[in-house]
């Protein structure tokens, strides 16, 4: 009887205690050793001073009416685009229910579920800051200088997506307008973009 479960213990058909202190103590080592990795793990969260490598500033002063500049942020294009007035009372003229994607986009504190109104899209009406990489795969738009497509924006030719004057899209394949990154004015003429929580809090965005 004895060596019949032993034998049975053996082929783990009815666990013995042995087997069960084995299964703890293997247990107890694996929580052991996340335990002691957990400090590693945390130390590759970025911290405040690698966030703030994140930011960029940009001084719009040489951005003059009608004419726009892509900078690189945080390896992606942004457009800054200089408006006319001309421009912006096109963009303010247009009615929510035309918009395929009605909402913001804008990555700005308090922002998250406005409007796509353009309002809701700038801090400043002259300046129209977005990201620059289409909705639909990531290509980089068109704009003042090459094809601002059918509604005076930017036009995306790898599959025919068109964005307004506020960069909202209005046809084609891109299913949402364009992403309004983090940003505030820190002077009249310089923007920085990729705000810290403290910045943001205090950046003046508003929803209308």
């Amino acid at each position: 009887m004895t060596e019949q479960n032993g034998a049975l213990g053996e082929h783990g058909q009815e666990p013995s205690r042995r087997d069960f202190i084995y299964i703890a103590a293997t247990g107890a080592a694996a929580i052991g050793a996340g335990l002691a990795i957990w400090p590693f793990i945390d130390q590759m969260n970025p911290a405040a001073d690698t966030l703030a490598l994140g930011s960029i500033r940009v001084d719009v002063s040489t951005v003059t009416d009608g004419t726009e500049i892509t900078v690189m942020w945080r390896g992606g294009p942004v457009f800054i685009r200089h408006r006319t007035q001309a421009m912006i009372d096109e963009a303010r003229a247009v009615p929510l229910g035309d918009l395929p994607d009605e909402a913001s986009r804008n990555l700005n504190a308090g922002m998250e579920n406005a409007s796509a109104a353009d309002e809701n899209r700038v801090l400043r009406p002259e300046y129209l800051i977005v990201k620059g990489n289409c909705t639909h795969l990531g290509c980089v738009p068109l704009g003042i200088g090459a094809d601002t497509g059918d509604y005076d924006g930017w036009y995306c030719p790898c599959h025919g997506s068109h964005y307004d004057a506020s960069a909202r899209i209005r046809r084609g394949p891109a299913p949402e307008n364009l992403p309004v990154p983090d940003y505030y004015f820190e002077s009249e003429t310089t923007v920085k973009i990729g705000l810290s929580p403290d910045e943001a809090s205090q950046s003046g965005w508003v929803a209308s």
